[in-house]
């Protein structure tokens, strides 16, 4: 690059550089304190004065119970909403881009992501209202002869995941459309111009045009949104849960929570971040991998 170009492009060289740093003080220093999980660190002593005790805290993890059975919880909830949240998604957006009546059309698509902005504060405290023992839902079921009495929701194990799944749908949903919408906008109109002319209707061309010309756009999400399976939630579940649910609520966030924090053993909270963020790795990368020998897109 000449002299002239680097004088050219040196304000964005300058802002590159910012966001450099910023992404290494913020991101990548903080990884330091991962030698905690192969210590018994402790507030008084610091880094360079605790105790080196390998991998003992690892070794508890997965002889811990509660660990493994949070590990399922994680895994369970991740992998629902990851379903539902992708399916849902792409079957809106398909459904709003075949609504021609813009006066119909943008209202709803406004509606539909306005929760995305909402705190999960906000979505929970609906969730309690709606579900209570007072609340609307229980208010139809026994009018229309469902049940006989109220349903205590955040009472029953089995219903606790389906609860969860339900809030990030109805949260997110909205928003998960709008990049599928932006993708199916970018098809070719010849495309269905001639399917058209060969006499597909909506449903055919919808099965052979838009899911086809959307399936770069999934797969490279679907990878992306794998490395986020085992983060299934914090607020909601610790929201949500109590001691009559707790064998299915509690995440690996929320044993990080209660060790790191309210036991005050860093050592083993930092060991199970650890555990986290390779296993979310790994899974990229095996989903990367198996995305390339496909021939699919992939993101590196």
């Amino acid at each position: 690059m000449s002299k002239k170009e680097l004088k050219r492009q040196r304000p964005l060289l300058i802002w590159s550089a910012i966001f450099v740093v910023y992404g290494f003080v913020f991101y990548y220093l903080p990884l330091g304190g991962w030698v905690m999980a192969f210590q018994n660190y402790k507030n008084k002593t610091g880094f360079f004065h605790s105790k080196w005790i390998g991998l003992d805290k690892f070794k508890f993890l997965f002889s811990d119970a509660t660990f493994l059975r949070v590990i399922r919880n994680t895994f369970c909830m991740g992998a629902l909403n990851l379903v539902f949240t992708t399916v849902v998604a792409i079957a809106f957006a398909i459904l709003l881009n075949e609504i021609r009546a813009s006066k119909i059309k943008k209202p709803i698509q406004t509606i539909s992501y306005l929760p995305h902005f909402l705190s999960w504060i906000i979505v929970t405290g609906i969730l309690n209202d709606a579900l209570s023992s007072y609340g609307i839902v229980n208010e139809l079921l026994q009018k229309f002869g469902i049940t006989d009495g109220s349903v205590p929701f955040f009472s029953i194990p089995a219903l606790f995941w389906p609860i969860v799944t339900f809030a990030h749908l109805w949260k997110e949903t909205g928003w998960n459309a709008i990049i599928y919408l932006s993708a199916i906008t970018a098809i070719d109109p010849t495309l269905y111009e001639a399917g058209a002319i060969d006499g597909a209707g909506r449903w055919q061309k919808i099965k052979h045009i838009t899911l086809p010309s959307l399936r770069p756009t999934i797969i490279v999400l679907l990878i992306m949104n794998l490395g986020n399976l085992l983060n299934a939630g914090f607020e909601v579940q610790y929201l949500l849960g109590n001691g009559l649910v707790k064998s299915v609520a509690d995440t690996i966030d929320i044993y990080v929570l209660t060790w790191g924090i309210s036991q005050n053993d860093y050592s083993l909270g930092t060991a199970a971040g650890i555990f986290k963020s390779v296993v979310s790795i790994v899974i990229i990368v095996m989903a990367n991998s198996i995305a390339k020998r496909r021939g699919e897109e992939r993101l590196f």
